[in-house]
């Protein structure tokens, strides 16, 4: 095992650990909104960002990314730290201007406005690619992608066009940490990425639970029985 220090408590890591997994592991919450333990680090949002030193050398890194060594020191709520955090908020909201969740967690930092030039449109996606690597990697389909460069890069289907790629899961807009991607759900009916499935229902509590087509997906993916997986998991023996 790695002995480290964070915020002055002592913590043993596992070689290979990242400072944040670390930090979540001995209860020390650390902010960040492009990560999700189940896909990995993307270190594309910049909110993760904690002060190290090892031996005379103090930087800014983010924990997400950063492997754990054997007597480094981490401190998370630096005045450094702090500020850079202040100023990744104010460009995120500036870009989400309609994001909630953005802006109540500048507020919570006690950034109650910006001072950018708000970018047009309903914007609420930070481009942190979760959304794209749940769908290649986690489900295998990659109905969706990165498209364009620079301000006007954006997430979306090939074209920006209904794709029968798309199983209609819904795991790109579970995954999303600003509610970028819509999804709604109305009289058995599941719409996203502007198409509509038909969702099952459980032959035993009735409930609609899942899109047939991604059903029928999993079974010939998979091989298990579409019987089988017509049944909720809640009802299943």
């Amino acid at each position: 095992m790695i002995n480290i220090t964070i915020d002055g408590m002592a913590c043993k890591a596992a070689p290979g650990a990242t400072v944040l997994q670390v930090a979540r592991d001995n209860g020390i919450e650390i902010s960040t909104l492009c990560y999700h333990e189940s896909l990995g680090p993307e270190g594309r949002c910049r909110l993760c960002l904690v002060e190290v030193k090892k031996g005379t050398r103090v930087r800014l890194v983010a924990s997400c990314l950063y492997p754990v060594e054997e007597g480094l020191e981490v401190q998370t709520q630096t005045e450094k730290v702090q500020q850079v955090r202040k100023m990744v908020l104010e460009l995120l909201w500036a870009r989400c201007p309609d994001s909630e969740i953005i802006a109540e967690m500048a507020r919570k930092m006690g950034v109650e406005k910006f001072r950018f030039k708000a970018d047009e449109g309903n914007w609420k996606c930070i481009l942190c690619g979760q959304c794209v690597k749940a769908c290649e990697e986690a489900v295998g389909v990659s109905a969706i992608g990165l498209s364009m460069r620079g301000s006007i890069k954006k997430v979306g289907t090939p074209y920006a066009e209904p794709t029968g790629v798309c199983i209609g899961c819904g795991a790109c807009h579970y995954i999303c940490p600003t509610g970028a991607i819509p999804m709604t759900e109305k009289d058995g009916v599941r719409s996203i990425w502007g198409r509509d499935f038909k969702m099952a229902a459980c032959p035993v509590c009735g409930n609609y639970f899942a899109p047939e087509y991604q059903l029928e997906w999993m079974a010939k993916t998979t091989g298990v029985s579409l019987d089988y997986l017509k049944t909720c998991q809640n009802c299943r023996k």
